[in-house]
């Protein structure tokens, strides 16, 4: 079952799907959907023409990955954890001058206020609105921070090349 067949039954989001369970689970979700599949064994398996253990099977199958999801999720964006994978990031970062100093303090504060006016970054990082320009641009550059413009608030960007550090374990190993 693909990601977008899921989000359009309304099952997951962009952000949520089950889909990295049953990739996780792969071979005992073919399993279990095959076995969905075969005629039902004897007058006590359902009433229709396939098996309803084998389905119920399934069923609970799904249900118990899509708890697991839920489980990892909340544990993966726990803010305070979070919070610390991305701090950890951003010392690195900026230990390589990839990033500059102050980077962190923006950083968490778009991730815990949701958004952050322009205006308040050089109080916030306490330096001039110069540098603080200078560090809003070097995030926005790395897709660390988004905007919708120059003048927009700032929110919190999540690019591909930070996500094995901020969101570990988020796709399988294969």
């Amino acid at each position: 079952m693909s990601h977008a067949l899921l989000l359009d039954i309304g099952i997951g989001s962009a952000l949520w799907s089950v889909s990295r369970g049953l990739a996780r689970n792969s071979g005992e979700y073919k399993r279990l959907l095959m076995a969905a599949d075969v005629p039902r064994r004897n007058d006590l398996d359902g009433r229709g023409a396939l098996s309803q253990d084998a389905l119920i099977d399934l069923c609970r199958f799904f249900l118990e990955t899509c708890l697991d999801q839920v489980r990892y999720m909340r544990e993966l964006l726990d803010p305070s954890v979070l919070q610390r994978r991305m701090e950890l990031y951003v010392r690195d970062e900026e230990s390589a001058e990839r990033l500059p100093k102050r980077s962190f303090a923006v950083l968490r504060e778009a991730l815990l206020s949701g958004e952050l006016e322009r205006g308040r970054v050089p109080t916030l990082i306490d330096t001039s609105e110069r540098t603080a320009r200078r560090v809003i641009s070097a995030l926005i550059d790395k897709r660390l921070l988004a905007s919708g413009s120059h003048k927009a608030p700032l929110r919190l960007g999540f690019p591909i090349d930070v996500v094995d550090r901020w969101f570990p374990r988020l796709y399988p190993v294969t």
